[in-house]
């Protein structure tokens, strides 16, 4: 039987390039140090030779995993998979991999989830969390280098956030020119930080309007949330809904539509966030378009600042555009 082809080693790719074993390790493991001149040689002998640096034999010289974690609360939410998206595209091109972790909107499970997956990784993005600002400061110290999305400003780790108080704002605006003046707000997750962003803007909304009455219902995050709250809303007599988000929008245009009622003549509904699946409803949705993928990458920019001794900014702010639709029209 013949014997199985020799591995190309480092010493085979030093001997090559005529250098030294340390200046290929130094290349291969990114050294900034190294002459350009030597890094060009060494990575084309390297790769003439079909040498690969073993990542696991590179992860304990470094002392990193060139991994990092991203905790999320819902993986079923298109808008985490696009944040999600941004982040693990743009690491890729700075040779990192994502580990996901999903704490199913459990807020004890957020904390724990944190906690193992740095233990494993180079670093954490934290996507909207859910725990109370007394509990996430002491967290986010633990876990340097972090990075949070769509949270208020934290003195211990930069944060990326969409502006969900003037998208909201714009969406309540549009309603109001359009002659509505009874709205419904279907609420989502009460200790999320976007849904407290959404609350400040519908009391700008009032507070610039004494036309403009808003009645919130407490409803969730999904499809479900938006159905079973139909006759909440039809109680209210409102004509125009602001739903927390696109999900939650579908629901309720189902519901209402099986019981015969017209969007947008007579009632008009906006979702948020833009998912791909907003423009494809009957009618489609009036919405605020989230950079969700923008966020994503954002946030990896941040963090691999603060895995390479840089300065991240403490603070990105994205701003939705609004989306303006068919499930949206003139007062009846």
């Amino acid at each position: 039987m013949p014997d199985a082809p020799r591995k190309t080693t480092i010493t085979d790719v030093a001997r090559a390039a005529g250098v030294s074993l340390s200046t290929v390790s130094r290349v291969m493991n990114g050294n900034a140090t190294v002459d350009p001149v030597l890094v060009e040689r060494v990575r084309a002998t390297a790769a003439e030779l079909g040498y690969a640096a073993n990542p696991l034999a590179r992860s304990l010289v470094l002392g990193r995993t060139q991994t990092i974690a991203v905790v999320v609360p819902d993986l079923g939410n298109p808008t985490f998979q696009a944040i999600l998206r941004g982040i693990s595209h743009a690491a890729a091109v700075d040779g990192f991999h994502v580990l996901i972790a999903d704490s199913g909107e459990r807020v004890e499970e957020e904390r724990v989830l944190a906690e193992e997956t740095r233990r494993r990784t180079d670093g954490v993005i934290l996507c909207a969390p859910r725990m109370e600002e007394a509990l996430l400061g002491p967290l986010l110290d633990s876990l340097s280098p972090v990075v949070v999305v769509n949270r208020g400003r934290q003195d211990a780790a930069p944060v990326v956030a969409a502006d969900y108080r003037h998208a909201l704002r714009e969406l309540a605006e549009h309603l109001h020119s359009l002659g509505h003046r009874r709205l419904v707000f279907l609420a989502g997750v009460a200790r999320s930080a976007s849904n407290s962003a959404r609350l400040a803007a519908l009391e700008d909304a009032r507070a610039a309007h004494d036309d403009l009455e808003i009645i919130e219902i407490p409803a969730g995050v999904d499809v479900d949330s938006g159905a079973d709250a139909v006759e909440a809303v039809l109680a209210t007599g409102a004509t125009g809904v602001l739903a927390f988000n696109d999900l939650v929008a579908m629901g309720l245009l189902t519901a209402l539509t099986e019981r015969g009622i017209r969007v947008p003549e007579d009632i008009s509904i906006t979702g948020f966030d833009d998912i791909p699946f907003a423009r494809h409803t009957s009618p489609p949705l009036t919405t605020s378009a989230v950079p969700a993928v923008e966020l994503g990458a954002e946030a990896w920019r941040a963090l691999h600042a603060g895995l390479t001794g840089g300065e991240p900014t403490p603070f990105t702010s994205l701003v939705p555009q609004l989306v303006l639709r068919a499930s949206t029209a003139l007062a009846p």
